[in-house]
C-alpha cells in the first residue's frame, strides 16, 4: 500500500484515564482492576507490560461508544480510550495517567488500484482541506516604501497578492498565513505600519 496522506489531523493519543477522586498517579495501581475500552488488545499489551508478562488478573472489558462514561456507573476502575482536546475526559470527571500512543489519521491506496483517478480526486480534496485548516487568508493595507518589510514578516506560500490602491502611497496585499502564527505576524505587520488588518478562514484549498 501507497501512503497518500500523513498527519494534519486527526491527532490525538490513546490513553489510560483514572477518576480525579481516586488519587491514582501511577498506572501500576491498576494491575488486576476492571478496565473498559474499545481497544482490549492494545490494552491488555499495555497492561502485559506493566506486569513484566507475568500474570496480573487485570479485567479488560470491550465496550463501544461512550466509554468515559463507565467508572462512574461503576463498571471500572479505569478506561483507556483516545484522547484528542481531553474535554470529555475532564467532563467525566476522569484525568489521563499515561499515554499508551499518539495516533493520527493516515490515507494509504492500493498503487494496483483500478480506481486510480478516484482515488487521486479523493487525496486532493483531503490535502486542500487539510491545508485550510492550517492557514488563514490575511488582508492589509500597507506604506508602498514598506513593502519589501511586509514580505519579509508574511511571505506567503509563494508570495503575496498585491494590489495597488486610489492613493499611490499605499497597496493592498492578501496572503496566506499559519494559523498558529497570524497573531504575532499582524503584531509586526502594525508595528510597521500596516493598517485595516482583517483574518479569514478558509473553507477549503487546491493546489498546494
Amino acid at each position: 500500500y501507497q501512503r497518500r496522506v500523513h498527519g494534519g489531523f486527526g491527532l490525538c493519543k490513546l490513553c489510560v484515564q483514572a477518576p480525579v477522586s481516586s488519587g491514582i498517579q501511577d498506572p501500576s495501581e491498576l494491575l488486576g482492576k476492571r478496565v473498559v475500552t474499545s481497544f482490549p488488545t492494545l490494552a491488555k499489551r499495555f497492561f502485559d507490560g506493566l506486569a513484566g508478562n507475568t500474570d496480573h488478573g487485570t479485567k479488560i472489558k470491550v465496550v463501544h461508544g461512550s466509554v468515559e462514561v463507565a467508572c462512574n456507573l461503576g463498571l471500572a476502575d479505569c478506561v483507556v480510550d483516545l484522547v484528542e482536546t481531553g474535554e470529555t475526559m475532564r467532563a467525566a470527571g476522569l484525568e489521563a495517567i499515561a499515554d499508551i500512543m499518539t495516533t493520527r489519521t493516515v490515507i494509504i491506496s492500493n498503487p494496483q488500484s483500478s480506481h486510480k483517478e478516484m482515488i487521486n480526486y479523493l487525496v486532493r480534496r483531503i490535502k486542500g482541506y487539510s491545508v485550510s485548516l492550517k492557514f488563514v487568508y490575511l488582508a492589509y493595507n500597507v506604506p508602498r516604501v514598506k513593502l519589501d518589510e511586509a514580505k519579509a514578516i508574511a511571505p506567503g506560500a509563494r508570495s503575496p497578492t498585491v494590489s495597488i490602491l486610489e492613493d499611490p502611497e499605499w497597496l493592498a496585499v492578501s496572503v496566506l498565513v499559519k494559523r498558529n502564527e497570524v497573531q504575532l505576524v499582524m503584531d509586526k505587520l502594525e508595528q510597521i505600519g500596516a493598517r485595516d488588518l482583517l483574518v479569514f478562514s478558509l473553507g477549503n484549498t487546491r493546489g498546494f
